[in-house]
């Protein structure tokens, strides 16, 4: 198979050895598709075909956790399609990542892909899902926990709702308050998605405002 032809294969995993993998990822023309790597396999996703449902999610989480960590005074560093790399097993770009806490000053500036070999992984990862939802539950959860993250979250963006882990031992279980952002409740965000389909973000920010100061 040439690597075009393998290239082309989009949303789906691909046996690769980790050489060929970086070798593709570091071309030029691939610089906005999002590339996984896990277990002796590539997932290459078309962030060009991300659509205004998914990019309005993805602003809501971004701004819900801002607004959460500021009033209640939470160490917080936040990551938008950060890659994450550990050297011949993994590589990950989720749609959103936090450290939090101790590790939120952990991470210098002037890194560009995030060593896993080096820095701890992110504390919550997550993935904002409108046509990944299967795999976001099952194969890069899998992958999620064999790195190490404290918490992930899949935000389905069909059905309005969130689908939150607490990962430990390499394997999660649900859960409906978050553990890495103490008194978060779930359905708070769940509810904020919801609004998001009716009014603005400004509105939308103004109501997670009112609950988080409660």
């Amino acid at each position: 198979m040439s690597q075009l032809n393998t290239l082309m294969q989009m949303d789906t995993w691909i046996p690769m050895t980790w050489e060929e993998f970086v070798r593709i990822t570091a071309d030029p023309a691939y610089e906005k598709v999002k590339a996984y790597y896990y277990n002796g396999r590539m997932r290459l996703e078309g962030m060009a075909a991300l659509g205004n449902p998914h990019s309005r999610d993805h602003y809501i989480v971004i701004a819900a956790i801002s607004i959460f960590t500021g009033l209640r005074g939470l160490d917080i560093d936040g990551h938008d399609n950060c890659t994450y790399r550990k050297s011949g097993y993994a590589e990950v770009q989720p749609d959103v990542s936090f450290y939090l806490g101790a590790n939120a000053e952990t991470v210098p500036w002037e890194a560009t892909i995030i060593n896993l070999d080096i820095y701890p992984a992110p504390d919550l990862v997550i993935e904002v899902a409108y046509s990944s939802l299967t795999d976001d539950r099952g194969e890069k959860r899998l992958l999620y926990e064999s790195l190490g993250v404290k918490e992930y979250w899949i935000i389905d963006v069909q059905n309005v709702s969130i689908w939150a882990f607490t990962v430990a031992d390499r394997g999660s279980r649900r859960i409906d308050r978050s553990l890495v952002l103490p008194g978060l409740d779930i359905a708070v965000l769940e509810e904020a998605f919801r609004r998001s389909r009716e009014m603005n973000h400004g509105k939308v920010s103004a109501w997670l405002m009112t609950q988080f100061q409660k």
